[in-house]
């Protein structure tokens, strides 16, 4: 009903559906209304907001990917991703220690040396968690109704945060501040906090690492592959399971490590953090197009930098709502995201001898592509399709070119 109203002929302004013509207006609204407040607090204040966003947009965006790469291969929504951060935040904390990493007291190389194992192990043990989810909780139901993996997804989020809650208890867990206080200026009165680039260059480098293991290595031609169609690629000889548990592994260990720089930046926890982040992260993975790997990063970033603008400008009472106030806006008008590709109507090859005057009436047949419904008309059997059907001239010509074509295009099969 959304894509008949989106693309409707009639009721067009300027060439634009009423729905986009809905979506420039609460846009240019929000602008205008943003501008005087912005020209009040002056240029200095906004790039210091800017470089907030920046700051805690890497942290989501490292979270966001998890979310993409999990759906965009299970189609699943897991909601434990947030809470596996969490976890990662915990399990470092009580790392730190054991690798003689104490605030005010671990400078220099031995900082580095101390957070290089920290970093290892944590993102380890929370990808080995995430795998042991996605082996007892979700494969079992791979093949189910999609609102049974969901609901799994949620009690699992639970379970995870009852044991975080037994293990550290309600109160805020102080996180040591182990790296760099210093500011550094970078004009105009502007300032970045060295830790603050740190964590951008953590996040960026992790970011560059998994894009190029997922384009360039045999392991990820092997994801994408899963991704576009599961069936033709367990066809092609890649095995299933152990992709997607790859899959889980890779999203939780950059779950892990966000949880690493999230402490060592805001120096605080809870055990319900991961609620609270992991909808702000998945909002980011929606908004730059779930599934796609630079979206989930972009969308991060502009999600950092929007949570940053509403405190700064609004008030920190109205963040959340307006995050999700943003999500809902991007479901309706571009549910693809900004970097997601729209969906297109599959076109079944058929023999063109299938022919029918009748258009899509009440004896026409349906597909299903996707989440998408098409309508097909009624189509005539020919000698090709059905071997009962009345052979013609034209028919047995038109079935023979399609099997030609057909025959050309088939993969060759294996010999041993």
């Amino acid at each position: 009903m959304l894509e008949r109203l989106r693309h409707a002929g009639r009721g067009r302004i300027f060439g634009l559906a009423p729905l986009d013509v809905t979506g420039l207006l609460v846009l240019t609204v929000a602008i205008v209304w943003l501008i005087p407040r912005v020209a009040d607090r002056g240029p200095g204040y906004l790039a210091q907001v800017l470089v907030f966003g920046i700051t805690l947009g890497a942290i989501y965006a490292l979270v966001a990917l998890g979310y993409t790469m999990v759906y965009g291969i299970v189609e699943l929504i897991n909601f434990a991703h947030g809470d596996v951060f969490t976890l990662g935040a915990f399990i470092s904390l009580s790392l730190l220690g054991a690798f003689g990493l104490v605030e005010n007291q671990s400078h220099g190389l031995a900082l580095i040396l101390g957070l290089i194992p920290v970093f290892l192990i944590t993102m380890a043990l929370c990808a080995i968690v995430n795998v042991a989810i996605e082996r007892v909780a979700y494969r079992p139901l791979r093949s189910a109704p999609r609102l049974a993996p969901l609901i799994t997804a949620i009690g699992m989020s639970s379970i995870l945060e009852g044991a975080m809650f037994l293990w550290k208890g309600p109160f805020n867990i102080h996180y040591p501040d182990l790296l760099p206080a210093n500011q550094i200026p970078i004009g105009g009165g502007v300032t970045i906090a060295a830790k603050a680039l740190i964590i951008i260059a953590i996040a960026i480098l992790l970011v560059l690492a998994l894009t190029f293991f997922v384009n360039g290595s045999k392991l990820g031609k092997a994801m994408r592959a899963t991704a576009q169609d599961r069936d033709a690629a367990q066809l092609m000889g890649i095995n299933i399971n152990s992709t997607i548990a790859t899959t889980f592994f890779i999203g939780a260990a950059l779950a892990g490590a966000g949880g690493i720089v999230y402490g060592l930046y805001f120096g605080t926890l809870t055990a319900f953090l991961g609620f609270t982040i992991g909808l702000y992260a998945f909002t980011a993975a929606v908004f730059g197009g779930i599934g796609n790997i630079p979206g989930a990063a972009l969308g991060g970033l502009l999600i950092g930098m929007f949570s940053q603008f509403s405190d700064a400008y609004v008030d920190t009472a109205w963040t959340q709502v307006l995050i999700f106030a943003l999500l809902i806006l991007v479901l309706v008008f571009r549910p693809s995201g900004l970097l997601g590709m729209r969906p297109m109507r599959s076109r079944m090859p058929r023999c063109s001898s299938r022919r029918s005057s009748t258009r899509r009436s009440s004896s026409s047949s349906v597909a299903e592509t996707g989440t998408r419904r098409w309508v097909l008309p009624p189509m005539r059997a020919c000698s090709y399709c059905s071997p009962s059907a009345s052979t013609s001239s034209s028919a047995s010509r038109d079935c023979s070119t399609w099997a030609t074509r057909r025959s050309s295009r088939s993969v060759p099969t294996r010999t041993r």
